[in-house]
């Protein structure tokens, strides 16, 4: 009897997954895990990297005794090392209405462009993967203009199936109204961790800005994945065009020529305003181009931050 593979792994290529895989996405701060990992923990424990002294108390370990110390001062110390241990991450994927806008000029997958969402999706697919491989614990949170599912973090090899098939049935929703969730999502996560944002981030950016500070308040470390179409960025349409609100569903007839220095004018203000608010809070801004396939700017972006 033939085997049939279940529809969600399609989310996750073999090739881009044995390619990707080589590579370690580590923790740049503090984590707080429960299980031995890879990651810097906020407690002491016995590991490769000396943290400090402290003066013996009854009951150390003798092994741990620093005898030099107590060749010079005649006092007793004890080595204290930095604790590793997994990390515990949140995948954030919107899932809101102008997520569906894929353009002419996006990479191509099954011999169709991507939209935003399908493009996030095997990014979100493809970390949550490579994350597990590594025993981290992962957990899974989509959204719209209110949260629509929220897969808490294991590190169980089970999680990659619940992952997968959160993403498969996400679709396409409602309007978006992003700040609010995330606010909502920061005090739903337990321990510091890695947030992963993918998102076009269409709302408000002074709010969104307020609710990435909000992370970092907490002490997780953010990335952020800013998906964005060609079209969106640069605005090549040259006719008349009946351009459609993907979440109120209205249409707007326009010249793109009469709009289009006003149009690049504010979307170079909103990304500007989104990339130094970002750096200014210190979450990782990654511009994200759906023009370019998903493979290359995954894998520029691990070698990129393994290397700095």
């Amino acid at each position: 009897m033939a085997m049939t593979t279940p529809h969600y792994m399609k989310w996750l290529p073999g090739a881009t997954t044995a390619t990707l895989s080589r590579i370690e996405l580590l923790a740049r701060g503090i984590m707080e895990g429960f299980v031995a990992g890879r990651h810097h923990s906020p407690r002491k424990g016995i590991s490769v990297e000396f943290a400090e002294h402290r003066q013996y108390t009854r009951g150390d370990d003798l092994r741990r005794m620093d005898w030099r110390i107590f060749a010079r001062k005649d006092r007793y110390y004890v080595k204290q090392f930095i604790e590793e241990t997994n990390m515990r991450v949140t995948v954030l994927l919107d899932v809101s209405g102008s997520m569906a806008y894929r353009g002419d000029l996006a990479a191509m997958r099954d011999n169709r462009r991507l939209s935003k969402l399908e493009y996030s999706q095997y990014i979100a697919a493809v970390l949550s993967y490579i994350l597990i491989g590594q025993q981290d614990a992962v957990g899974m949170a989509t959204f719209d203009n209110a949260l629509c599912s929220f897969l808490p973090a294991k590190a169980r090899p089970s999680q990659i199936r619940h992952i997968l098939e959160v993403i498969d049935r996400s679709v396409p929703g409602k309007d978006t109204n992003l700040a609010p969730v995330l606010h909502e999502i920061a005090e739903r996560i337990p321990r510091r961790g890695l947030v992963i944002i993918l998102s076009d981030l269409f709302d408000n950016a002074e709010e969104i800005l307020k609710a990435l500070h909000h992370f970092r308040f907490r002490r997780h470390e953010v990335i952020l994945f800013h998906v964005m179409a060609e079209e969106e960025v640069n605005f090549p349409f040259e006719s008349f065009t009946l351009f459609k609100d993907l979440e109120s569903d209205q249409h707007i007839p326009a010249a793109p020529k009469a709009i289009r220095a006003e149009y690049l004018d504010r979307m170079r203000t909103f990304l500007n305003t989104i990339s130094k608010g970002c750096g200014n809070i210190d979450v990782d801004y990654v511009p994200v181009n759906t023009r370019i396939p998903f493979e290359k700017t995954l894998t520029d972006y691990l070698v990129r931050r393994r290397q700095s």
